[in-house]
């Protein structure tokens, strides 16, 4: 039985990496079932077989790649809301969105499809949730945009940076510092 989970398993993984090709190559709109099924080789009735819609596939990306970011929502939680602690949660946060890179190339890429997908507002939810665990709501207004900035800290190393000088890694880590930067100066007024 483990077998055969195993080799669903990876055929689901093969369809979710192929898609994204697809839509980061031609766009989401542009991408039909039938062109994911050829480029896998496979027959639309076998694509059919794990998911039904382009957007069942979006979706089930989504989940496998943001699991962490619900991991590390319920682990904030459940900690003191101390300085280091932030700075744990800042570092699993940009760790977790550098695994979830291909997803946000697609998101980058597909804005305007992702307007009429829930796939946006299911982020959006858990970046709300991860806000909730990093700023205190009774601090000073300019702490709590510290704390929210901090956050779009992150996301900018994912999309806007890419302009400046530096390997992907190096980027990732600088905007991690500025955000460890923000966090510690809204923490210091706690």
């Amino acid at each position: 039985m483990g077998t055969h989970t195993q080799r669903r398993t990876d055929t689901r993984q093969r369809i979710q990496d192929v898609a994204l090709e697809l839509f980061a190559e031609q766009g989401y709109e542009k991408t039909s079932l039938r062109e994911i099924a050829e480029r896998l080789e496979v027959t639309k009735a076998a694509l059919y077989y794990h998911f039904k819609t382009k957007e069942d596939i979006l979706i089930s990306v989504f989940q496998d790649l943001t699991g962490p970011l619900d991991e590390l929502v319920a682990w904030g939680e459940a900690q003191e809301r101390t300085l280091e602690f932030k700075k744990e949660l800042l570092r699993r946060y940009s760790e977790a969105l550098n695994q979830a890179a291909p997803l946000f190339r697609f998101m980058q890429e597909n804005q305007a499809a992702l307007r009429d997908l829930k796939i946006g507002e299911l982020f959006k939810d858990r970046v709300h949730a991860l806000l909730g665990v990093l700023k205190d709501d009774t601090a000073p207004l300019p702490d709590q945009v510290r704390c929210v900035s901090a956050l779009f800290t992150l996301h900018a190393s994912m999309f806007l940076l890419k302009d400046l000088d530096g390997d992907f890694e190096e980027k990732r880590l600088a905007a991690l510092e500025v955000a460890v930067d923000l966090v510690t100066q809204a923490h210091q007024h706690a």
